[in-house]
């Protein structure tokens, strides 16, 4: 766990990354530049796979048993925290935001279906969360796009012409640095919300 510590903490935001990278993705380690300077205390969490050298992530069961492991560390600072993630990082959030008792959820490039297999939804686990939920999506994801999202009791930020890694084409007109720039103020806006 890579911990981004804010001076005066109000809240905590547990970040897991998505199944084919790490915490070192660029809206990971943006957020977690950004935000202790508005009193979130940040904490990256390697999944166990990888920290333990593996290149493939387990089952979904193994996963929220890890997220169960760790949590007992990321309440321990004090203040409420917000479970979040990239991709595989995101459902394992949703999927355990309510046993956890997580103040909220945070879904970067929620994988809603694999990529051309609509009919494979994992909308019930974003549904499920129990939760307050931001659902930030680029909108060309190809694991689903905002308009393949059901009306339910989240919110959805789109980021136009970015891919499930929030890339975006040159063409587009907008530049990585942009692309980030709205992740994480869209993000800040919304943990801003959570006060009340």
């Amino acid at each position: 766990m890579h911990w981004h510590r804010a001076a005066r903490p109000r809240l905590v935001l547990a970040l897991g990354h998505g199944a084919g990278g790490g915490t070192g993705a660029r809206d990971l380690t943006a957020l977690a530049a950004a935000l202790p300077a508005d009193g979130v205390t940040v904490a990256l969490v390697e999944q166990p796979w990888r920290v333990a050298g593996k290149k493939v992530a387990p089952a979904p069961k193994t996963l929220d048993a890890a997220w169960h492991g760790v949590w007992p560390a990321l309440t321990r600072p004090g203040p409420p925290v917000v479970a979040g993630g990239r991709s595989a990082g995101a459902r394992v959030a949703c999927r355990t935001a309510t046993a956890l008792g997580a103040r909220a959820v945070l879904a970067l490039s929620f994988p809603l279906h694999p990529p051309g297999r609509p009919e494979k939804s994992r909308a019930d686990e974003l549904l499920g969360s129990g939760a307050p939920t931001l659902v930030v999506q680029g909108g060309n994801d190809s694991f689903g796009r905002p308009e393949e999202f059901p009306r339910g009791d989240f919110e959805l930020v789109e980021v136009e012409f970015a891919d499930h890694g929030f890339a975006v084409p040159k063409r587009s007109g907008r530049t990585e640095e942009e692309t980030v720039t709205m992740i994480t103020g869209a993000v800040r806006e919304w943990l801003g919300r959570l006060r009340e």
